[in-house]
């Protein structure tokens, strides 16, 4: 039976105005970042007064207030910053009701060009539309790959033609996909609408040609123009690429919107009415403080996410350093899995008994990742925390329901894997600005690199340098410190992108409706090690 979490947080007292303060301060360069690429001032074709911005676009596609915005800060800190959001804005919007997923081209970012960090961020949208069967949206607007970053994306797995590999996919599942060429579409990117099932050209705006009009030149000898080549009315008219003709960007759009009145959806997930918490979302800020070596209640936390601050909490007297339980969000049914602590042999073993109850009920399940890792020591060696650690991740990875995480602390070790991690491809993942995430803490990763060196120095009989060992502790230190922060991973598409704390509970709801729309499949578990 679900109880109301009662909070013991006083919001008086003076750690609680601490926390607050200090996370402000996080969120204030979070939202900094945040605002430099969302609100740039630049605009596609300046000359043409009826272009719409890239964001402008989306919006006026995706019907108010649902669209959900995905890896907003890819290509932070990356390249001077040239290639604000990767050159790409993405997420999953309704269009006349129906969650799809929406890339656009951002043309005002170098003319719209793919680096590697772009071609990411377009395979993660598809990957999520394949995972949650949504119909997908291009707004293409692009000038193919960033020439001097060429080696770069070609040599990363995730190259170019995978876009194309996806695209398939989605065609099998059947899942609609229209494409709205409002700018150019040049050399492999030409067949991004050649495969959507549905295309629309703006006139005189819109090009799509496997080679412009120079390589055409060059390889031929053939001189033509851009509209002739590859030209609205040319491809409306005589080739039959494209299937509508736009005036301008607003009536594309619109009609873009009017085919979607002919597309449905099935959910599988039945909704019931529901209250909001008991307490106000921003006394997150109060519980969670910024310096990770100091534990928070993860109840408490769930308390200001779930509906009614009620939570069934699973073997509640067991494994007391992970928290089980079933609560709803927005109405939606979901399984919380929270760390509040280091994973034992016990709590490993709660967390698999209580994915395996999730998977049996198919009931969505929550990650709220804050762990340093699996326990270590010979006695919790001799007692097979290793075979024990191996059941939660193998049930973790077999169980069909989806699977939402979000990083609220640390994010260190195999406890990562353990919790739903990026390799074990959650349907979604998302991080908090003060999340740290990393093979282990840099302190314990300083601890054991100048542990080995000081070895290595006593057996080559080298007089031990307490200065320069120092001096490596404080580089593995920085280097921690950068490396494991969220914008450093979300530049990198490790993620889905940071969140601020008080819009957690409404993100989560939107992603978890996102998932509805998949039917949950069979979960078949292998052998688990007694």
């Amino acid at each position: 039976m679900a109880t109301t979490i009662t909070s013991k947080a006083d919001p008086l007292s003076p750690s609680f105005v601490q926390n607050t303060n200090d996370y402000r301060q996080v969120l204030d360069g979070y939202y900094s970042k945040l605002n430099s690429v969302a609100h740039r001032p630049s605009k596609p074709g300046k000359d043409k007064k009826d272009r719409l911005t890239a964001r402008e676009r989306v919006m006026k596609l995706t019907d108010e207030g649902s669209f959900l915005e995905l890896s907003a800060l890819a290509a932070w800190d990356i390249k001077d910053n040239e290639f604000p959001a990767a050159g790409i804005i993405a997420g999953v919007g309704k269009i006349q009701g129906v969650d799809s997923v929406i890339i656009a081209n951002d043309s005002s970012v170098k003319g719209g060009t793919y680096i590697a960090e772009g071609i990411k961020k377009h395979l993660r949208a598809l990957e999520i539309a394949i995972q949650n069967a949504l119909p997908c949206v291009y707004l293409v607007d692009s000038g193919g790959v960033f020439l001097p970053d060429q080696s770069e994306v070609f040599a990363d797995r995730f190259h170019f033609g995978r876009f194309f590999y996806y695209q398939s996919r989605l065609s099998a599942m059947g899942m609609p996909q229209i494409a709205v060429v409002m700018g150019s579409c040049t050399a492999g990117g030409a067949y991004v609408p050649a495969m959507s099932d549905e295309v629309i050209m703006v006139k005189k705006q819109g090009t799509v040609f496997i080679g412009g009009p120079p390589l055409v030149k060059a390889a031929t000898g053939e001189e033509v123009s851009a509209e002739e080549l590859g030209g609205a009315e040319m491809h409306t008219s005589i080739s039959g690429v494209a299937d509508h003709l736009a005036d301008n960007d607003e009536h594309a759009l619109q009609m873009c919107r009017n085919i979607f009145e002919h597309i449905s959806q099935k959910n599988y997930i039945k909704l019931r009415p529901y209250k909001e918490p008991l307490y106000p979302a921003e006394e997150l800020y109060g519980l969670v403080p910024v310096d990770l070596r100091r534990p928070f209640d993860l109840k408490e936390v769930i308390a200001r996410m779930v509906d009614g601050s009620e939570f069934q909490e699973f073997k509640a007297r067991y494994g007391k350093t992970l928290i089980t339980g079933f609560a709803f969000i927005k109405g939606l049914p979901v399984g919380i899995i929270a760390n509040n602590g280091i994973l034992f042999s016990e709590s490993a073993l709660k967390g698999a008994h209580f994915v395996q109850l999730c998977a049996a009920r198919k009931i969505p399940m929550l990650f709220l990742q804050n762990i340093t890792g699996f326990m270590v020591g010979k006695r919790y060696e001799q007692g097979g925390l290793a075979k024990d650690g191996a059941k939660m991740i193998h049930a973790v990875a077999n169980a069909s329901v989806p699977k939402i995480t979000l990083v609220v602390g640390s994010s260190f070790g195999a406890g990562n894997y353990a919790m739903a991690g990026r390799a074990y491809d959650p349907n979604f993942l998302f991080l908090w600005p003060n999340a740290k995430t990393s093979v282990m803490g840099g302190k314990q990763a300083a601890a054991v690199m100048t542990s080995i060196k000081r070895e290595q120095m006593m057996k080559a009989g080298t007089t031990v340098d307490e200065g320069a060992l120092q001096r490596l502790e404080q580089e593995i230190l920085n280097k921690y410190e950068e490396e494991g922060s969220a914008y450093y991973s979300t530049a990198r598409l490790w993620d889905d992108g940071v969140i601020d704390p008080k819009d957690t509970r409404d993100v989560l709801a939107r992603a978890f409706e996102i998932c509805q729309h998949q039917k949950i499949k069979e979960t078949r578990f292998g052998v688990f090690r007694m």
